[in-house]
């Protein structure tokens, strides 16, 4: 599922890593590796899953829930690794763990109210819990808990209620399972070496993947982390993901692939992710030498500090600061999916529910220019981004401190320019570059927009 055109990016990354490690045996086994890569066949998505990708672009926001056992310690969904907490001990938790006031629909509400279109829900993450009654192991939300109720099924319902889009975060490492191969995370629980079987666990995840696509109705996107748990190696690890990404594009056509894993996309996925960032930026260090891809692209970002319910992070974003963070993603061709880390009692946290209200109440107003737009012509500045649909081009000022602003429009025609709030009309000079816009006033707004008309 590669190819030497879509990998030449992949193939620099790896080659650096040969001059680091400054061995011939490194460079010989590298390029093998590459080799290997790029023969097998590349990737011809169908097209339910071209619309598919349309569709997850049209929607451009999202809820990401960061969930589990981990949450009753208070400490986010790292605590097992930061810890250094046992293999054998980590799982007596979820003998403990029984979220009372879970409501589905109360969920969904208040992720519908904030105008996302789909939630991303960790099913498993490197722990190794799984949030869903899974045949492969008992260490589940139904088997190994008091609580005895499947979660993923009961979301699942409530999206098809709601007309919310569901996917689903699956982890391809594990800190507790023997047969998982150890990498740079989790090296203190305690796993002992002489258990690891690649075949054994790769089943494992093919088996709870199938579960997932074949037992939860339409998924959206299948949304991988944890590739980057072997990114020191000095051999590279093969994860055979064309294989997976085949099988599940086999199980659900239109269901979308996507992998946290830094690096540039591979062959058989579907959306480029942006962990901690907006496209072209990399204000977080993991997206530096990727690029932007012609794939439909996704920025993760949290509200707070950290994705799993942590007890002493109360440092929300403001409401004007995740507003901005949306309309950044939208400018930029990209969908935000927005993270929440529920409470071990199984609330949304209070602060996390009122952000999302607030920001509803703005997207009532505005959403026309961010659902169904893509990123403007005009590339990003400092005063802000644009988006576009048809032949309207928005533009969104989020820090302007004057009332004359250029656009450099070059050779598109601007018929006419107005406020989108009250529809006033804004005169504007042009010349070879662009035209000036003259403002009314210094805007003031959370997102002041000048809703440009094109000639078509």
């Amino acid at each position: 599922m590669y190819n030497y055109k879509t990998t030449d990016k992949k193939m620099i990354i790896l080659l650096n890593k040969i001059k680091m490690k400054k061995t011939l045996l490194s460079a010989i086994l590298l390029l093998s590796f590459l080799s290997a890569i790029n023969a097998q066949s590349s990737y011809t998505p169908t097209e339910e899953n071209l619309q598919a990708r349309k569709d997850f672009q049209d929607k451009k926001f999202g809820i990401f829930i960061h969930w589990g056992i981990y949450s009753m310690l208070g400490q986010g969904e790292w605590v097992m690794h930061n810890r250094n907490i046992n293999y054998k001990e980590y799982p007596k938790i979820a003998a403990g763990f029984y979220p009372s006031l879970f409501d589905a629909d109360e969920w969904i509400d208040a992720i519908k109210a904030s105008g996302a279109k789909y939630i991303t829900i960790t099913s498993r993450h490197h722990d190794g819990f799984s949030m869903w009654d899974t045949k492969q192991s008992d260490y589940n939300i139904v088997k190994a808990t008091p609580f005895k109720c499947d979660i993923l099924r009961e979301l699942a319902d409530a999206c098809e209620r709601a007309d919310i889009g569901l996917h689903f975060y699956y982890s391809h490492l594990d800190w507790g399972r023997t047969d998982y191969p150890i990498g740079r995370t989790g090296k203190g629980t305690g796993r002992p070496k002489n258990s690891i079987s690649w075949n054994k666990y790769r089943k494992f995840m093919d088996a709870q993947l199938t579960e997932l696509l074949t037992n939860y109705g339409k998924i959206g996107a299948i949304w991988f982390d944890g590739v980057w748990d072997h990114d020191e190696d000095a051999i590279p690890f093969d994860w055979q993901l064309s294989s997976q990404y085949e099988l599940i594009h086999k199980l659900q056509p239109s269901c979308l692939v996507a992998n946290n894993h830094h690096l540039p996309p591979f062959e058989g996925e579907d959306i480029q992710i942006f962990e901690r960032d907006l496209p072209g930026e990399n204000k977080a260090g993991y997206s530096g030498e990727n690029g932007i891809s012609q794939l439909p692209l996704e920025s993760c970002e949290t509200m707070n500090r950290t994705w799993g319910y942590n007890i002493t992070d109360s440092v929300y974003k403001s409401t004007t600061q995740l507003i901005h963070l949306l309309v950044g993603a939208a400018g930029r061709n990209a969908n935000l999916l927005l993270n929440i880390g529920p409470e071990p009692n199984g609330k949304l946290p209070a602060e996390a529910v009122k952000r999302l209200h607030e920001i509803g109440d703005w997207m009532k107003k505005y959403g026309e220019t961010i659902y169904g737009t893509r990123g403007g012509f005009i590339e990003p500045h400092d005063w802000g981004v644009t988006t576009q649909k048809d032949n309207k081009l928005y533009v969104h000022i989020l820090n302007c401190q004057d009332k004359g602003l250029f656009l450099p429009t070059g050779k598109h025609k601007v018929i006419r320019a107005r406020v989108f709030d009250n529809k006033t009309n804004i005169k504007f000079t042009k010349n070879q570059e662009g035209i000036t816009l003259q403002l009314n006033e210094v805007p003031n707004a959370i997102d002041y927009i000048i809703e440009l008309t094109m000639d078509r």
